[in-house]
């Protein structure tokens, strides 16, 4: 996907809201320091008109539906992490590097730059607006979040601010506290957010296995089964198709290292 047409997509969308704000100060900035955003030398005017084009041939609502869920999603990701990144007062070369890989499977090499570019205005924005009334605006942001995305859709997003967050191999305190922040005001239940923080343990130590799952070592085997068909439920990578192939990928990856908790369970209790 060209850098391009990922920028004017989350201009285009966001209109409005704490989501639009943090767009137009970071994004716009882009623009006015004269970076081409634009494919192939194309000026706005005609991207836009080949847009139209390209969206007469298809179901116009679908798919401009599609498209907005998306770039809510991805833009939701890089203003999220700038303030999970800054929670501990560090930016960490590890924690960025999360960030730049994530976006060149997303959206190539020639986005990693720009990308990166958006989160240091958003570091910027949070010194200009300091600590207090930035959080406040991420608290409106993620409410603006809830209402466009479905409950799976946020939980993958989640698990993208939990990687971020584990990049330099731990998580510390100050960081849990602002993951757990972000869940409560994205809407997102406390043994959710336990299960997430858990699932790099999963494989390998039964205890983080359990919390995955939501339960205690002390359930009855017939509770572990309904605990982790609940979970598959809920975090079936189909549940997230629309945000595009390479979310659904991370998705997957997630829902085995849930099958992996589930497996260790199974094996320690010989079922």
């Amino acid at each position: 996907m060209a850098a391009g047409k990922w920028i004017g997509g989350i201009l285009g969308f966001m209109q409005g809201g704490p989501l639009g704000a943090l767009a137009g100060f970071a994004i716009g900035w882009l623009f006015d320091s004269g970076l081409d955003t634009f494919s192939e030398g194309e000026s706005g005017d005609e991207y836009r008109q080949r847009q139209g084009n390209r969206y007469a041939q298809y179901n116009q609502q679908q798919r401009q539906y599609a498209e907005g869920q998306r770039n809510t999603f991805l833009f939701s990701i890089l203003a999220l992490a700038s303030y999970v990144i800054r929670a501990d007062g560090k930016v960490m070369h590890s924690e960025m590097q999360t960030v730049r890989n994530f976006l060149r499977q997303n959206f190539g090499e020639v986005a990693v730059k720009q990308g990166e570019e958006i989160l240091l205005r958003l570091f910027e924005q949070q010194k200009q607006m300091g600590w207090q009334q930035f959080s406040n605006t991420i608290r409106q942001a993620c409410i603006q979040i809830s209402f466009n995305m479905g409950y799976s859709e946020r939980l993958q997003l989640f698990n993208f601010l939990v990687i971020i967050a584990q990049a330099d191999g731990m998580i510390v305190s100050e960081e849990v506290n602002v993951l757990k922040e972000i869940a409560q005001y994205l809407g997102l239940s406390a043994a959710d957010v336990d299960s997430m923080l858990n699932l790099k343990d999963s494989s390998t130590n039964l205890e983080a296995a359990y919390r995955v799952l939501g339960i205690a070592p002390s359930a009855t085997n017939d509770e572990v089964k309904k605990a982790y068909r609940q979970m598959a439920l809920k975090h079936h990578p189909d549940r997230v198709s629309t945000l595009g192939n390479d979310v659904k990928k991370a998705a997957q990856k997630k829902f085995q290292e849930i099958n992996n908790a589930k497996d260790l369970i199974y094996k320690a209790r010989g079922m």
